[in-house]
């Protein structure tokens, strides 16, 4: 099997894969369409206008939140805490809670230590190779 392959197999019978990442099979590609990693991220700047890539792990919408989606991305690197306000939420409902895997357009944002970024645009992440 290609390593592609490989990673399919795994995370069909696993739900995980011990040799690689999705996301590593897509990330030239990624770096192609200027995307960035969730490594990456800590050296931006804050207010910097990014892309990145990646499978996501959690959405949150509670309920204090005024209407604001909170969602984690995985790439190969790390996490990356997105933050959709109600403006992006309500126009891409259906892409933030159809997909497996985003395209975050955004700014970067850091408050206590913590670096987000408050998405302005999502798009579907093909992942299927």
């Amino acid at each position: 099997m290609s390593p592609v392959e490989e990673t399919i197999a795994d995370l069909w019978a696993t739900g995980t894969s011990a040799t690689s990442h999705p996301l590593q099979h897509l990330r030239s590609h990624l770096e192609r369409g200027g995307a960035l990693s969730a490594a990456q991220l800590p050296d931006v700047a804050p207010g910097t206008a990014v892309v990145v890539g990646g499978l996501v792990t959690h959405r949150q919408r509670p309920p204090t939140a005024g209407g604001v989606l909170f969602l984690s991305l995985e790439d190969e690197t790390g996490l990356i805490n997105v933050i959709c306000n109600r403006p992006v939420w309500e126009s891409q409902r259906r892409t933030a809670l159809d997909r497996a895997g985003l395209l975050v357009h955004g700014h970067i944002e850091r408050d206590r230590g913590a670096t987000n970024l408050i998405a302005t645009r999502l798009t579907p992440l093909r992942i299927g190779l």
